[in-house]
């Protein structure tokens, strides 16, 4: 069994050596190239104030933020949802930054970089020269991300899921990218996505025509091999 992470946060600014600090980070389960629904979703009191020009990226006030946890009240949680599988993120090397200033604070040994997934770096070598951030990728490959009016995490990381499989060779039927009903309560704008699984199963009838067809119609057929 292959286990991943897609994650993203949402900060109070870009740098955390200048004391920015995490306000929102999702990350969605993925086992063998396919979500299975368990998502981590938290949204936390990040112990100061947070930037206009940020919350104009992200739609997060400080408002939003009043009640919430502080990120010394998560971080078990998290570790336990993350565990030692790879975490894949868009530009990558920001949300390890951000979450290992965070573990610090905590006490906690930071991310080791060998679980790191970049598929900001996956798009440039598959699209060099190409404009490769998340809306750009999401129109390339006819991804619809309509309601991503603003930079938030959970929709984020629903959209990355579908860009990183489609970027892993294609995604596939069935693709679930859906919140467990015991979910916390979304934030504005915030989407769920989710589509039905269809199942074809072959009856052996139709394998034993196939069979037939295979072993008198196909020279050298690969079914045989």
């Amino acid at each position: 069994m292959s286990r991943q992470l897609v994650l993203d946060t949402e900060t109070t600014g870009l740098d955390a050596r200048e004391g920015h600090r995490v306000i929102e980070v999702a990350a969605i389960e993925i086992v063998n190239l396919m979500p299975t629904g368990r998502v981590f979703h938290r949204v936390i009191d990040p112990e100061r104030d947070i930037p206009s020009d940020a919350s104009r990226i992200h739609g997060i006030t400080s408002v939003d933020v009043a009640g919430k946890p502080v990120f010394a009240d998560i971080i078990d949680e998290l570790e336990a949802f993350l565990g030692d599988d790879p975490i894949i993120a868009h530009n990558a090397r920001f949300d390890f930054a951000m979450l290992d200033a965070e573990y610090a604070r905590c006490g906690r040994a930071p991310l080791s970089r060998t679980r790191m997934v970049d598929t900001l770096e996956l798009a440039k070598r598959r699209y060099p020269g190409m404009p490769n951030s998340l809306d750009a990728l999401c129109r390339r490959m006819s991804i619809d991300n309509s309601m991503r009016t603003s930079h938030n995490a959970l929709l984020d990381v629903q959209l990355l899921a579908e860009v990183y499989l489609e970027l892993m060779g294609g995604r596939q039927p069935g693709l679930v990218l859906a919140i467990e009903r015991s979910a916390p309560a979304l934030l504005p704008g915030e989407v769920v996505v989710i589509r039905t699984p269809v199942f074809i199963v072959v009856d052996e009838d139709a394998l034993a025509r196939h069979a037939v067809f295979v072993g008198t119609k196909i020279r050298d057929a690969v079914w045989l091999k």
